[in-house]
């Protein structure tokens, strides 16, 4: 008797048997009895062998595929991320998987449905239908194969059918061949002599694996390398897929894409539909797209020819999976492409330091542009110093004139404040209350335009009182200023500009981003708000003044990383001033102009930025120079979760150290979120392997601890929040 061992969309570390009655394949999707209902598994190998009495095994209910759902190359990935994140096989296989193969739907193209002529009516008399001139008309047009697609009723097909003379059949739509037509339109732009240079170092190697870093400073023209050098993949028939960190990326990326090439062109992100998702992945299985740019999850798309990986602002943080299998979708893409013996660029100007560390121990292939494409030039950067200025919703006086000054010469205007809402803080004038979220102990956030106070924690919104529930006083203000705040009062102090806000609020409905960055490319005066949704990767040929409005609560955080990563927001949205012709400039308020950070960013850039701090990471054992893991803990009593992080501890501290490092049981960075409080644990070690062999050992002793029942945890391989 054969035993299928089956992956369950379960969060258990384990496998389930069931009896094979019938052929079946590893990587197969079938129905299995799972308690009192049937669920979708995947089988993940099949022999003789259980550890149960074969007699009480239930057998498969039905087999939904006649082939592996995952090409083998990605079913090795799956299995190496399942192993490498400790996450449960089956919980890894389904995430990889459209929703609608999750819950049964066949893996192939849907039939189609087509009309026909009948053996009646090929040969009957046209003239029998004289007096029904539509019928004559539209039978005329089969028998002449040039039948309309529009403008012919139902109605008068149903007639047709009903006189026998057509009928409705089904078929299965064949693979579109876009090979056969492709070609690439002629570009007016002019390399320079570092895109050249990138463009055949990558072309010279683009038949095996290899990880290229293409840095290169905002508006240097990467697009246009990845453009290039997709060229030729495509030219040899094969596919590539480009992943971006945001959806609002995707417009502009597949306009720029369908410019140049005369091949089908696929999006893949979460406001797609789940027959959508569906669609374009198998049609990149079926090799019928030529490029798929997608988001974070559009790395497990099958390909039946894929040739190259782009990963367009390979630092963004979008990249790291934050809840369920914590994955790394750049990384992943690395590991993907070894397997698959083919090209990878990592794009970026601002790379993240573990990029740059594999770039200069030569793992990586380093490939830089310097300088800013066509006759665009840096934009001038300079610190204004707040201290003692009246701020009006968080402007400086000098900072809106020179709002002013760029607005009158038909220029356009960017201010970066990354913070949403009206204000952070509704506070009582009369005793001091605060409103708080009870699920996370922390402020809610004052939206003035929908009338709500929402906590950006969890997401749970509730009305704004009337009155002080804690003393009565109707005298309830908003304290500090968010994207609306500033909006609002720039619409004052510029009543005849246009101003666009961009944030979470302003674009989530489908299509609300495109519309708005097509009102900003028509040019003329304006002025764009927005969070760091606008310092992604963006192209605005018009804005020449960007103004940061606050970011000092960056510059003094607890977390190693913080640094990084406003050095990387900074420039990115700095980035976005002076892309053309016009000349730019950068001007950041703040109350510590003396900070170092501050002026090694504006004197010497990311580069030497990087540099120093790479020499501080090392000094101090921090990543890339060491491996992390956090072991997050959660429960409602805020008693579960710190005991069984400090019995981790406890049995690491006995089996594993000195070598390993702990960090904790320590309250997390936000220790309460809907209702749960939240602990952490953080261990370190110098050597990756090791590492995973302590987790590997810690899981199996874990799982006969029966205090997991009592909480939530969760392993968080290569956290990028401590």
């Amino acid at each position: 008797m054969l035993i299928a061992h089956i992956a369950l969309p379960v969060p258990l570390y384990q496998l389930f048997d069931y009896q094979l009655t019938k052929p079946a394949q590893i990587g197969m999707r079938v129905k299995v009895p799972f308690g009192k209902r049937n669920i979708i598994g995947i089988i993940v190998s099949i022999d003789e062998k259980t550890e149960f009495d074969i007699k009480n095994l239930k057998s498969i209910t039905a087999i939904i595929d006649t082939e592996p759902v995952f090409p083998p190359s990605i079913w090795q990935l799956l299995e190496w991320a399942a192993s490498y994140y400790h996450y449960p096989i089956g919980e890894v296989l389904f995430h990889a998987m459209p929703i609608l193969l999750r819950q049964g739907h066949q893996a192939v193209k849907d039939e189609a449905k087509r009309w026909q002529l009948t053996a009646l009516g090929k040969h009957i008399d046209l003239q029998s239908l004289s007096r029904a001139p539509k019928q004559k008309l539209l039978l005329s047009s089969f028998r002449n194969n040039t039948i309309p697609d529009t403008n012919v009723s139902s109605a008068t097909y149903n007639e047709l059918q009903k006189k026998q003379l057509i009928e409705q059949v089904t078929y299965l739509p064949s693979n579109v061949q876009w090979q056969t037509n492709f070609s690439t339109n002629a570009s007016s732009i002019q390399l320079n002599k570092e895109q050249a240079h990138a463009i055949n170092a990558v072309n010279e190697e683009n038949n095996q694996f290899k990880v290229f870093l293409l840095e290169g400073v905002t508006g240097s023209g990467k697009t246009e390398v990845y453009l290039n050098v997709l060229s030729t993949i495509l030219a040899a028939g094969k596919q590539a897929l480009v992943l971006v960190p945001e959806i609002g990326l995707t417009p502009q990326t597949i306009k720029r894409f369908q410019q140049r090439f005369n091949a089908p062109i696929d999006i893949l992100h979460s406001g797609l539909t789940d027959k959508e998702r569906l669609s374009v992945w198998l049609r990149s299985k079926n090799g019928e797209n030529a490029i798929v740019v997608g988001t974070r999850s559009s790395l497990f798309t099958p390909f039946k020819k894929l040739g190259m990986i782009i990963i367009d602002e390979e630092h963004d943080n979008s990249y790291k999976q934050q809840e369920g299998w914590r994955y790394h979708a750049r990384d992943l893409a690395i590991i993907r492409a070894k397997f698959d013996n083919i090209p990878i660029i990592l794009g970026s100007a601002t790379p993240s330091l573990e990029t740059l560390n594999n770039a200069q121990n030569k793992k990586y292939h380093l490939l830089q542009l310097t300088e800013r494409a066509g006759n665009a030039t840096l934009a001038k950067q300079s610190i204004l110093d707040i201290r003692g200025l009246v701020l009006t919703s968080g402007l400086s006086q000098p900072l809106i004139e020179q709002i002013k000054k760029h607005l009158s010469n038909n220029n356009q205007v960017m201010l970066f404040l990354n913070r949403r809402g009206f204000s952070p803080l509704l506070i009582c004038h009369d005793c001091g209350w605060i409103a708080e979220c009870p699920r996370c102990d922390r402020p809610y956030t004052f939206h003035q335009k929908q009338k709500k106070l929402i906590c950006h924690y969890c997401d749970t919104p509730r009305a704004v009182p009337k009155q002080c529930p804690k003393c009565g006083s109707t005298h309830l203000m908003p304290i500090g200023f968010g994207t609306e705040q500033l909006e609002q009062q720039l619409k004052v102090l510029f009543p005849y500009i246009k101003i666009s806000r961009i944030d979470r609020d302003t674009v989530s409905k489908k299509g609300s981003l495109n519309t708005y960055l097509q009102t900003i490319q028509q040019g003329g005066a304006h002025i764009l708000v927005g969070t760091q949704i606008l310092a992604k990767g963006h192209h605005f040929p018009d804005i020449t003044l960007v103004g940061i409005i606050d970011v000092d609560g960056a510059l003094f955080s607890s977390d190693f990383r913080a640094t990084e990563r406003f050095a990387q927001i900074y420039t990115q949205v700095s980035g976005r001033a002076g892309r053309e012709a016009k000349a730019g400039e950068v001007i950041l308020q703040t109350h510590h102009p003396d900070h170092p950070l501050l002026n090694i960013l504006l004197t010497k850039g990311y580069q030497q930025f990087a540099k120093l701090t790479l020499q501080e990471r090392k000094q101090t054992q921090l990543p890339p120079f060491s491996y992390q893991v956090l072991i997050r803990a959660a429960d409602r009593n805020n008693h579960y979760a710190p005991a069984f992080l400090q019995h981790i501890h406890d049995w690491l501290k006995v089996h594993y150290e000195p070598a390993l490092w702990q960090l904790g049981p320590m309250p997390a960075s936000q220790p309460k979120k809907a209702g749960y409080h939240r602990w952490q644990l953080l261990l370190q070690h110098t050597n990756r392997q090791q590492l995973q062999q302590i987790l590997d050992q810690l899981l199996i002793t874990i799982a006969k601890w029966s205090e997991t029942s009592k909480l939530k945890w969760s392993i968080d391989v290569d956290p990028i929040d401590n």
